[in-house]
């Protein structure tokens, strides 16, 4: 772990100037695109170069089960994982319609399903433990998971994809979401649990309850995300905290999805602050914890369209922005080309 942060680097500073010499000098007025540009020069930075190619884009949907679901805290039964992670293969699960429509490469990756799947194994364990009774997982094991998601940012950045956007299936995520991010962020878990994928009153109060008692017997260490991974999370949490770190390492922009994999990506940063500047926001979740995260992380998103679906399907829809305006970027003319004197800030 201390190898992989030692790489993680600051964004190339001059890349980033370059970029915004090249926004400032297109003829429309300065800095009009908002939040886009600011994508396109932190994406420039992350690769040190400002001429920028986004064509190859991969989704990485992380796919895992977790134990704590015998404890009622979803609508859905644990089977529900590895039908839908399948649904991720034959082209029927929603991120998978949507890569299609995107022409962006969607690759599903089995770190923990509790059966066998033909996605790409990267399997540790065969579900967590339920962490009402014990550690979801051992250090042992999170470590595994961590290293899958670190490899697969390098094997596709060998494979030439310039972007990947995260994503995850796993029946119960948001428990563990929820478990993770208030130890981390030391607030109460009622403020940082909602309902999930569809939970009534009654199985929101369970679920509280249930995270309430995981964090009260393990009492995970908030200045250790491993320990805190290891004792409340799941293999897909970990899997995408080793992609957020692998990522920001290899110099590849990591599009953060929603509620569970901004969470994986705060344990990222808590352990590797630098690792944040090769996060790209895209999505506000949903869920009720969804702002307290992107705060914490010092993070705006471009969407607010009160998505809760995962599987990566709110980064998804920053793609057709980046696209957007990378025509522009490259495609527009300049004040000097069309000989009209260049705008200038305002004082």
């Amino acid at each position: 772990m201390r190898e992989i942060c030692g790489n993680i680097m600051l964004p190339d500073e001059k890349a980033m100037k370059e970029c915004r010499r090249r926004w400032d000098s297109i003829a429309k007025p300065l800095h009009s695109l908002g939040k886009l540009e600011d994508l396109i020069v932190k994406i420039a930075g992350i690769t040190g170069d400002c001429n920028l190619d986004l064509s190859k884009k991969a989704l990485v949907c992380m796919c895992a089960d977790n134990g704590v679901v015998k404890e009622g805290i979803s609508q859905s039964g644990q089977d529900v994982t590895a039908i839908v992670s399948e649904n991720l293969l034959t082209g029927k699960a929603t991120s998978s319609v949507m890569c299609r429509h995107l022409n962006v490469d969607l690759f599903a990756v089995d770190v923990g399903i509790a059966c066998e799947t033909r996605l790409i194994q990267k399997k540790t364990a065969y579900g967590t433990k339920n962490m009402v009774k014990e550690p979801a997982m051992t250090r042992e094991e999170t470590l595994s998971a961590v290293n899958a998601g670190i490899s697969m940012a390098y094997e596709l950045k060998k494979k030439g994809y310039q972007i990947i956007a995260t994503g995850e299936m796993g029946i119960g995520n948001t428990t563990t979401s929820s478990a993770v991010a208030s130890v981390l962020l030391n607030r109460s878990v009622s403020e940082m649990t909602g309902r999930g994928a569809g939970l009534s009153s009654q199985g929101l109060s369970r679920k509280i309850r249930v995270i309430e008692q995981a964090v009260n017997l393990h009492n995970p260490d908030p200045q250790d995300p491993v320990d805190v991974l290891s004792k409340v999370g799941g293999f897909d949490l970990a899997a995408l905290f080793g992609l957020f770190l692998g990522g920001a390492a290899a110099k590849i922009p990591i599009v953060m999805d929603g509620f569970i994999s901004g969470t994986a990506a705060l344990a990222a940063v808590t352990i590797c602050p630098d690792a944040v500047h090769y996060i790209l926001p895209s999505h506000r979740s949903k869920e009720p914890a969804a702002k307290i995260l992107l705060d914490a992380l010092g993070l705006e998103t471009c969407l607010d369209c009160s998505m809760s679906l995962g599987e990566g399907t709110g980064a998804l829809a920053l793609y057709p922005l980046l696209d957007l305006a990378l025509a522009v970027y490259h495609g527009m003319s300049t004040f000097e080309e069309i000989d009209v004197e260049q705008y200038v800030p305002l004082v």
